[in-house]
């Protein structure tokens, strides 16, 4: 029976981390599939309400919100290597040393030849912190999430007030950049490369102003409920998961909904967004795990968790497919889709990675990429051979 349970569990964590990945996607797509994103511009050529339903909707539910989900995976998973460590007799910190550096050299190629702007390579350093935390008491470690979040009010909250954001994104200068950005992108393999190296500023500046602190808090909390095991042997019923709902929803949406009318680039409404995100998020980790232990739900968990169980692979396959349809290096489509367009083929893009997870995962036992940062992180050949399912998420 408990061999069971800890599979249900890791199935429910592999699940969460397949539901993140097309969250993750419908952000991402859009800056390959537009030149408008990065420069928080409006593309004149899709100006109808339509495109405009869709951007708000994006932002509202989706936006800022996936990234944090994927952070508190990774820290409740670094909990359970640790753990893999201590059963295989293993020193944990040589071991995750290696795995983070793995992390970070496969980013930066990430990031150079097929993205603009990777986290991986920001997770391989924000790692590091939390390498060097994994001995704090959970109330420390849950201190300083806190702080994180009372920092970021307090700085974004003095930019609100002191920062005009209208002087600052210039329309016509941002529509002029934006327009250049999509003719690199549509241009041969070197301008690709080229645009990417050249957003990598721009990029940096959020990481170091919001999605950088934002994920060490999410790394600690992960790492805290992996402590607690808080997702071993989830009850659907469990009222907890329902305050959740309930709590999220509420003060999620409402943020949500401040941060899509006021616009992406305002700094009051960033600022709704960054203290109301975690709090939508939660709710739909509640959500999730509620249906998928209910007697309709079960089949959603083992729908989804074979690409959880391959997220690597599929998010950096993600980026692959988007490089070949939107840049010049494949079909040239960057500029030419609708918004509409665009988030069907990040569903499109999602389901054909949901089959092929299945399929590898029936002849394999980790992802491609999973395999070759397995052997990075102990020491040891590569081996993707079938073999009964980890214990380890």
């Amino acid at each position: 029976m408990g061999q069971v349970l800890d599979r249900t569990r890791i199935q429910d964590i592999d699940a969460l981390r397949g539901f993140a990945l097309l969250g993750i996607l419908i952000v991402n797509i859009t800056f390959a599939a537009s030149g408008f994103p990065i420069h928080v511009a409006q593309d004149p050529a899709y100006d109808s309400w339509l495109d405009h339903s869709v951007h708000w909707l994006s932002s509202a539910f989706v936006d800022m919100k996936f990234y944090l989900l994927f952070s508190f995976l990774f820290g409740y998973s670094f909990q359970l290597q640790m753990q893999a460590a201590q059963r295989a007799g293993a020193a944990f910190k040589p071991r995750m040393l290696r795995r983070l550096g793995g992390l970070f050299v496969l980013g930066v190629l990430h990031g150079v030849f097929l993205i603009t702007g990777d986290i991986l390579s920001v997770y391989a350093i924000i790692g590091l912190v939390l390498l060097g935390m994994r001995r704090v008491q959970d109330r420390t470690a849950l201190i300083v999430a806190g702080s994180v979040y009372a920092y970021l009010f307090v700085t974004l909250g003095i930019a609100a007030l002191f920062v005009d954001s209208a002087a600052i994104l210039d329309p016509p200068t941002a529509v002029a950049a934006a327009q250049q950005t999509a003719a690199n992108l549509a241009g041969s393999f070197s301008d690709v490369i080229g645009e990417h190296l050249r957003a990598l500023p721009t990029y940096g500046l959020s990481l170091l102003t919001v999605q950088g602190p934002t994920t060490l808090a999410a790394f600690l909390v992960g790492m805290v409920a992996g402590r607690r095991r808080l997702l071993q042997n989830v009850d659907g019923s469990d009222a907890m998961l329902r305050l959740v709902q309930v709590v999220g929803f509420a003060i999620g949406i409402t943020g949500g909904i401040v941060y899509a009318s006021g616009g992406n680039g305002d700094t009051r409404s960033v600022l709704m967004s960054v203290m109301t995100a975690p709090f939508l998020t939660a709710a739909y980790v509640a959500t999730l795990l509620r249906f998928m232990h209910s007697d309709r739900g079960d089949d959603i968990r083992r729908l989804l968790a074979p690409a959880g169980r391959m997220a690597l692979s599929n998010y950096i396959g993600q980026s692959v497919a988007t490089v070949l349809i939107f840049t010049g290096v494949g079909f040239g489509l960057v500029g030419q889709v609708s918004p509409l367009e665009t988030l069907g083929l990040a569903v499109g893009i999602f389901v054909v990675q949901v089959i092929l997870s299945h399929i590898w995962l029936g002849n394999f036992r980790y992802g491609p990429v999973e395999g070759a940062l397995r052997a990075v992180t102990n020491a040891t050949a590569p081996s993707w051979r079938k073999a009964s399912l980890d214990q380890a998420a």
